[in-house]
């Protein structure tokens, strides 16, 4: 069973400036769900904050996986506490290969296991995601194209098996088959075991990432949840009509 993630009141700033502004949200365990908003509302900022960014200062608030408090765990503990992020813009780490960066990842995290057994489970999850096996000696991002450097994230992800996953604006950059190809990536994991929250922009990779919840994120914090005509709604009207709704309502 996955862990839920609870995310209560939390504001964050950059840079001595007020990002997130009181956010409250719940991930329940074996969940799915969409955080949607526009440019510039603090979508990215929540996802480096939830990972222990240092560059975002939390200013209240807490997080919590299952019944631990995050906050006072640096990344790297995040990560082995069953915490994952697949970043919207990938870095590149020239002289790593991603054979050698996955092992040493699952070693960090508890499975060490031998060359043979290593090297069928990552094979397996290479051809899930149609990626050709010589991939797997290429330095980490290295030169990869955008959707490539999706694959390698969603990658790590089908590697790691975490209990949360956030994945910040995977979508962005990718053709209409890079898209399937990830979301199956993210579906293969679908189950009591796993949860995640996808943020995006846009309705179209939830056509193949069905959310059980989706939330809308604008001003630094949730303003709005439903279901997944939700996000149909925002596709066809924007977030002005959201915009309109939460000044009426004020």
């Amino acid at each position: 069973m996955s862990k839920a993630l609870r995310i209560q009141d939390l504001k964050a700033t950059v840079e001595g400036e007020p990002i997130l502004k009181g956010v409250n949200l719940e991930i329940r365990p074996g969940e799915i769900c969409a955080l949607m908003g526009p440019n510039g509302s603090g979508k990215s900022t929540l996802a480096y904050t939830l990972m222990g960014h240092p560059k975002y200062t939390v200013t209240g608030g807490e997080i919590y996986l299952g019944d631990r408090p995050l906050l006072a765990m640096d990344p790297s503990e995040r990560s082995q506490a069953g915490l994952f992020l697949a970043f919207q813009y990938p870095h590149e780490i020239p002289g790593v290969t991603i054979t050698n960066f996955l092992r040493t990842a699952l070693k960090a995290r508890g499975r060490d296991l031998d060359i043979f057994d290593f090297q069928d489970l990552m094979e397996a999850k290479m051809d899930l995601l149609e990626m050709d096996r010589a991939f797997a000696q290429r330095y980490l991002n290295d030169g990869f194209s955008g959707g490539e450097k999706k694959r390698a994230e969603i990658l790590q992800m089908l590697m790691l098996e975490p209990s949360i996953a956030i994945l910040d604006e995977t979508d962005s950059g990718l053709d209409v088959d890079a898209l399937r190809i990830v979301s199956q990536g993210v579906n293969s994991l679908r189950g009591p075991n796993f949860a995640a929250l996808v943020i995006t922009h846009y309705q179209r990779i939830l056509d193949y990432i069905t959310p059980d919840r989706v939330f809308i994120f604008m001003d630094g914090r949730i303003v709005q949840e439903g279901g997944p005509e939700l996000a149909k709604y925002i596709e066809q009207e924007g977030y002005d009509a959201i915009r309109a709704e939460q000044a009426v309502e004020a």
